[in-house]
């Protein structure tokens, strides 16, 4: 029998490979060096797959209860307060507390309130009124989980790290977005939604698990300094104003929320123009979650980049053109491709974006400035929804769709040139210049 030779074209082809594979997928190292990144990363992935169920079930019992878009509909108004109030809240405790013991209190509060909402499914139709408070409830708590949750990150890591921590943990947080809602209508259909909320309740018992197992994270060089809880957010929001890249990253993504986001045309638009149904509004909604999880997960190209500013622009270039040509296309799976492209490009600038708020931020000012940046993210949605569906009932919602895009490519540009601190931005020169102290222990 002659004996197999090797080609040695193989070893140096596998080199180049895996070279290439290096320098593409998420940078997984901070997994490796931080048990509490570990612990973080593990139990806000479990929560988040409950999360998403019940972000599934809440307005499904409302409908099914009211028959009523408007007042489905309004599960939104009545969250917006409680997300901006507890989100500054949770941002000021977060910067005189220690931060492992608050995200454990309000975890047992989330749990508190989605086991409420299980018990009220089970008894058979809760007053409405009583699932606008749960849901109120369940909004503020879920803003101070963040707050508290992106102001431990850097603590966890090393500040050559933190852009593949943050990365690998905005990948996986879309991807709960893809799997969750999927599971939980899955849930629904089979069980009823009393186990749906259930399945919530004890997916938050998992980053209990978690955040028990960690350190304790107090905040740095805060310890003698306890103003008031309002002259504490005094504090904060003079902070953000006073740093112009911060300003800018907050500002460019406001603006392409607010004019990109057309996610409540995706039932419109799947009915009148795709002519797909549900199933084919569901498939618009994951498209942009997949496309940022693949992104998120493939940014290793980012570790060495150190002008952020300039990526975040370009980025958001690229959401706002992907967006607008989702206005032009007749076909579900041309929209879906789009979608799934501009998912992508936000993927990378929500990366960059950390980035650029973490660098630039003292940590006595982590939680303050994370309460600014989750008001942010979790308010551009919903001015896109008004501005999208004002603009479809005016217009048509293909030119909604449209017009939001191109009006998020000039807003990127204005802004980019009313910022120049944003394009100045260099990630280096950031580390080094507030000495990012290493990951504890």
């Amino acid at each position: 029998m002659t004996a197999r030779v090797s080609s040695p074209i193989e070893p140096p082809a596998r080199r180049r490979a895996s070279s290439l594979l290096g320098r593409i997928a998420v940078d997984v190292s901070p997994l490796r060096a931080s048990r509490d990144f570990r612990l973080l990363v593990l139990g806000n992935f479990i929560t988040g797959l409950g999360t998403q169920a019940t972000l599934v079930a809440l307005p499904y019992q409302v409908y099914v209860q009211t028959r009523s878009p408007l007042l489905t509909g309004l599960l939104g108004a009545v969250e917006l307060l409680p997300i901006a109030t507890m989100s500054l809240y949770g941002g000021a405790l977060a910067d005189r507390m220690d931060r492992r013991r608050l995200l454990l209190l309000d975890q047992l509060a989330l749990v508190a309130i989605s086991g409420a909402l299980s018990a009220g499914a089970f008894a058979g139709h809760p007053p409405l009124g009583l699932l606008y408070l749960l849901a109120a409830l369940l909004a503020g708590f879920s803003a101070i989980q963040n707050v508290a949750r992106s102001a431990i990150v850097p603590n966890v890591v090393a500040p050559q790290q933190l852009r593949g921590a943050l990365a690998l943990n905005f990948g996986l947080y879309q991807l709960t977005m893809v799997i969750g809602p999927t599971l939980g209508g899955v849930l629904i259909a089979l069980a009823g939604l009393g186990p749906a909320y259930l399945v919530d309740a004890v997916s938050c018992l998992g980053m209990v698990a978690a955040v028990v197992a960690m350190a304790p994270q107090p905040p740095h060089g805060a310890a003698h300094e306890r103003p008031g809880i309002a002259s504490s957010i005094r504090d904060g929001l003079r902070f953000v104003r006073s740093e112009r890249a911060l300003m800018g990253s907050f500002g460019i993504d406001l603006a392409a929320m607010t004019f990109g986001m057309p996610r409540t045309l995706f039932p419109v638009l799947s009915l009148s123009v795709y002519h797909t149904g549900a199933a084919g509004t569901g498939a618009l909604f994951a498209a942009v979650s997949a496309g940022a999880t693949v992104a998120a997960l493939t940014t290793g190209w980012l570790s060495g980049a150190r002008r952020l500013g300039r990526v975040v622009i370009w980025a958001v270039l690229a959401w706002g053109v992907a967006i607008a040509a989702v206005g032009l296309v007749h076909s579900l799976w041309a929209a879906m491709g789009l979608l799934a492209l501009a998912g992508a490009a936000d993927s990378v600038s929500a990366v960059c974006r950390s980035t650029i708020n973490q660098t630039v931020t003292p940590d006595a000012m982590r939680g303050r400035m994370s309460a600014v940046f989750s008001l942010v993210v979790t308010s551009g949605p919903r001015l896109g929804d008004i501005e999208s569906g004002a603009v479809a009932s005016l217009t048509t919602p293909r030119f909604s769709v449209l017009s939001g895009g191109i009006g998020c490519v000039l807003s990127a540009l204005l802004l980019a040139r009313a910022f120049p601190a944003l394009l100045r931005y260099d990630a280096e020169e950031a580390i080094a210049g507030r000495g990012l102290r290493p990951a504890r222990a």
